[in-house]
Order: C-alpha cells, then sequence, then structure tokens
C-alpha cells in the first residue's frame, strides 16, 4: 500500500514538472506574440505620422546621427572585412587552381551578405542602442508624459524621424560597406598576394547581376525597419519592464534592444536569402 502511494507521488509530481514547463513555455510564446504585435501596431502608427511638412527638420537631424555619424566606424570594418576576405579566399582558392575567381567571390559575400548584415549590427551598436536610452531616459524621467500634456504625439516627435532616417540611412550605408569592402579585397588580394588586377574586376563584374544588388537593399530595408522598431519600442515602454525601473530599467531595455535587433537581423536574412536564391 506505501509503495502503491509513494509511486503515485512520484508520477503526480513528474506530471506537475511537465505541466510547469510546457506552462512556462507557452506563457513565454504568448508574451512574445502579444510583443510582437504591440511591436507592430506601434511601428504602422509612427510610419503614418512621417509625411508631415514640420517633420523634415527632424528627420535630417536623424539621418545625421544615424547614416552620417556612423560612416567612419562602417568604412573601418568594410574595409578590414573585404582584406581578411581577401587572404582567406585566396589561400583557399589556391590550393583547387581558381584563383581568378577571387574577384567574383569577394564581391558576391559582401553584396549579397556581409554588406548589409555587417551594416546592420554596427548601425544597431552604435545608433540603436543610443536610440534605447535617450527615448527611454525620456520617458522615466516624464519627457513623453510632457509632451502629451502638450498635445504633441510622442510617437509624431521621437519615432516617426527615427524610422523615416533608418530607411534612408540604412541602404546608403550598405553600400558604402559594399564599396570600400570591394576595395579592401582588392588591396589584400591584388597588391599583397599579387592576384592580376584586370583578372579580379572582370570577375567582379561578370559575376554580379542586378538581382544580388537588390537582395542586399532589400535586407537593408527590412534590417532598417527590424531596428528603428525594435531599439525605439524597447526604450518606448522601458518604465514598463517588471525586472528594474528606473535606470535599471533603461539599462535593461538597451540591453534587450540590442540582443533581439541581432537576433531579428540573423533570422530575417535567412528568409530572405532563401527566398532570393
Amino acid at each position: 500500500m506505501e509503495e502503491s502511494v509513494t509511486q503515485l507521488s512520484e508520477s503526480s509530481g513528474r506530471r506537475g514538472l511537465f505541466s510547469e514547463f510546457f506552462g512556462a513555455i507557452g506563457r513565454a510564446g504568448w508574451r512574445g506574440i502579444d510583443h510582437f504585435g504591440a511591436a507592430g501596431i506601434f511601428f504602422i502608427q509612427s510610419l503614418a505620422m512621417i509625411f508631415r511638412r514640420q517633420q523634415l527638420k527632424s528627420i535630417v537631424q536623424q539621418i545625421s546621427f544615424i547614416g552620417a555619424q556612423t560612416m567612419g566606424i562602417i568604412a573601418l570594418v568594410a574595409l578590414f572585412t573585404g582584406m581578411v576576405i581577401g587572404l582567406q579566399l585566396y589561400y583557399t582558392l589556391i590550393k583547387f587552381g581558381a584563383v581568378s575567381a577571387i574577384g567574383s567571390a569577394i564581391g558576391l559575400s559582401l553584396v549579397r551578405e556581409l554588406g548589409p548584415v555587417l551594416t546592420a549590427i554596427m548601425i544597431t551598436a552604435r545608433a540603436g542602442s543610443a536610440m534605447t536610452a535617450e527615448i527611454g531616459i525620456q520617458r522615466i524621467s516624464e519627457q513623453i508624459d510632457a509632451l502629451i500634456t502638450m498635445r504633441i504625439n510622442p510617437l509624431a516627435y521621437l519615432i516617426s524621424p527615427r524610422v523615416a532616417a533608418a530607411v534612408i540611412s540604412f541602404p546608403l550605408l550598405t553600400a558604402l560597406f559594399d564599396l570600400i569592402g570591394i576595395a579592401g579585397g582588392y588591396l589584400s588580394s591584388t597588391i599583397v598576394t599579387g592576384v592580376n588586377t584586370g583578372a579580379y574586376f572582370y570577375r567582379l563584374k561578370a559575376s554580379l547581376a542586378w538581382i544580388d544588388v537588390m537582395g542586399g537593399f532589400t535586407k537593408a530595408l527590412v534590417f532598417a525597419v527590424l531596428v528603428v522598431t525594435i531599439c525605439c519600442y524597447n526604450g518606448f515602454y522601458a518604465h514598463m519592464r517588471k525586472e528594474g525601473r528606473g535606470a535599471r530599467g533603461v539599462s535593461l531595455a538597451t540591453t534587450a534592444a540590442v540582443v533581439q535587433s541581432c537576433v531579428c537581423i540573423l533570422i530575417s536574412d535567412y528568409l530572405i536569402t532563401s527566398f532570393f536564391l
């Protein structure tokens, strides 16, 4: 009798653990769906308020912050990325006697993949985190509440210019990354290792098609929407985080925005690549 009671209690305990485990997964899934839907509405409302005449000055200021002030780090990362790819591909292709294809490999890898992805990650690290922190501080210091009191729409005043600036800046910075990356690949593969310059640019021109360029710019636009929505959404609702309030809430929101943006960049990169192949 005692053994049966013990077995019954153990089985009920295991069922309780399983139900608690799957219940936690289900609750996390519902929270994710809830935040995804709220972020989508957040973006649509912000997008609808871009087309106002008084937004132009704010949009130009945000283009300067997101785009112009990020050019330096983008150029540096692109140069050394292209140089590293050039060296790695040279010592890989020489084993197969296909060194002449190095221009094609560098161009396709940068334009299709590395250009938009690394550009988006660097903008997230520099400008996205700053956006989240700035909006989060404005939220906890009640500046956003003051805007509402003055009958100024905070989405139109704070978020819409950033959305427009991101959509403009991401493709331009991606193009800059591609050009400087190709130049870096040229430096390392032709000047350092001695690959023929004419063969490099001929294979580069012959291999790149318009669909490759369009795929890279499509990724840049999708990444722009994802990054600006995630970063601004986390900052705007930093005061509602359960893990912490005040300055801690802003720091947690900034960390979450960067991590979520990078994860979404990689996931959407796979989906878009699957579509264009």
